[in-house]
């Protein structure tokens, strides 16, 4: 199916006008979407069906959309994987990096274009197609890490990890040009599915995630930063700087 057709969102928020024109675009341009208006809603929506993603505000009365987030990422199996993109305050850096760092997939300012709304849901779709698409694609293990790209499944010494979307891709790229430097456009492009800009910070947070999940710290982790150009995935032997993909 194409990045659109046929896939199940759930929009969270409080602004029913907001959600209304929403639904009402989304479903126009392919989507199935339902809607509801607080947390608890939200957390109910979620274990009675299967959505394919969420669009989740952070500002809502009583349960935030943070505190939504959190109980999400305690859920078992694939409800945990759903991807989510949250909503927050326009210049709201703050609760960007608390999203992310929680396990949303991405971001978008209110108020927002709904046709950017519908290309970042798109992005998301596509890299999850992606994944799933790759069971032809050998599994990937250097070090303690292992990479199974047609499960989408990492572990750690055995041990499985529990990884957004978003998280995924970006240590598959990595992993698949280890030793060499990924610089942050082609991560962004990559594996966000959008243009990378000088203040947007999502890859950082998205890294920052791995390398706790990967159990080390900026100067322990097997993901290096490559100041001024990227990122990278130790190889033993690797040189980092005079690698540099294009």
């Amino acid at each position: 199916m194409t990045a659109a057709c046929g896939a199940k969102v759930l929009m969270v928020d409080d602004d029913r006008e907001l959600c209304r024109m929403v639904v009402r675009y989304l479903s126009q341009d392919g989507f199935e979407i339902a809607a509801v208006h607080d947390g608890r809603s939200a957390l109910q929506a979620v274990e009675a069906a299967r959505y394919d993603l969420m669009i989740l505000d952070v500002m809502m009365p009583g349960m935030t959309g943070h505190d939504v987030l959190r109980q999400i990422m305690t859920m078992p199996g694939d409800l945990a994987a759903m991807p989510i993109l949250m909503l927050t305050a326009r210049g709201d850096e703050i609760d960007r990096v608390i999203g992310l760092e929680t396990g949303a997939d991405d971001y978008l300012a209110k108020p927002c274009s709904l046709r950017e709304l519908a290309a970042r849901l798109r992005a998301i779709l596509r890299r999850t197609l992606a994944v799933a698409s790759q069971g032809h694609l050998p599994s990937l293990s250097i070090g303690d890490v292992t990479l199974d790209a047609a499960a989408r499944k990492a572990t750690l010494r055995g041990e499985a990890l529990k990884l957004t979307s978003a998280e995924f891709a970006i240590l598959r790229l990595l992993m698949e040009a280890a030793g060499r430097t990924v610089p942050k456009d082609r991560l962004t492009m990559d594996a966000l599915g959008r243009s990378y800009t000088p203040y947007d910070r999502s890859i950082d947070v998205h890294i920052g995630n791995l390398r706790r999940k990967l159990g080390g710290d900026s100067g322990e982790s097997v993901i290096k930063t490559v100041r001024g150009r990227g990122y990278l995935f130790a190889a033993t032997g690797a040189d980092p700087v005079a690698k540099t993909l294009p």
